[in-house]
């Protein structure tokens, strides 16, 4: 069903104003802090995509923070269903170790689209501190100690998949 406000133009034609789906929800745009997380979350993605190009990062880093980005992302979801229905919880020290673990540009993306975790203050102040542990340690790995200490760990953990 379609609601709407009959009015004439400045040539006196009829049209409609205040066009409305009677039982529907309004489309949300994407705008605002929604389009600014997403930017930030894609433009850390870049830049550690950039990273493994210049061969400063095994593409191993790449692909673990889009699964740990897609997995914060199912977690806030899970999280934020649970919250609709009156049902368990996931803990925010769960939520924020994600986050810590490099799932924070899915975290960042879900906390918008799903407005969830959003507008608490304490949480947004824990989540802010994980994200800057994260880049901390990125960058780390990044420095020639960082580098040397990632490539024993990944030669290591290559040799346990081998077998």
């Amino acid at each position: 069903m379609v609601s709407y406000e009959l009015v004439q133009d400045a040539e006196g034609r009829a049209r409609a104003r205040a066009v409305a789906y009677a039982g529907r929800h309004r489309v949300r745009r994407l705008s605002g802090p929604k389009l600014l997380a997403l930017g930030v979350a894609l433009g850390f993605l870049l830049f550690v995509l950039l990273a493994v190009r210049m061969g400063r990062l095994p593409i191993e880093g790449l692909w673990f923070y889009l699964a740990a980005s897609v997995v914060a992302f199912l977690a806030y979801a899970l999280d934020k269903s649970a919250a609709v229905r009156n049902q368990w919880r996931t803990q925010e020290s769960t939520l924020h170790l994600f986050g810590l673990l490099g799932g924070w540009p899915g975290a960042l993306v879900a906390q918008q689209m799903l407005r969830h975790k959003s507008a608490k203050t304490s949480f947004q102040v824990t989540f802010w501190i994980t994200v800057a542990l994260n880049c901390a340690a990125l960058a780390w790995l990044l420095s020639p100690d960082g580098a040397s200490w990632l490539q024993v760990a990944l030669t290591k953990l290559r040799g346990l998949w081998a077998g």
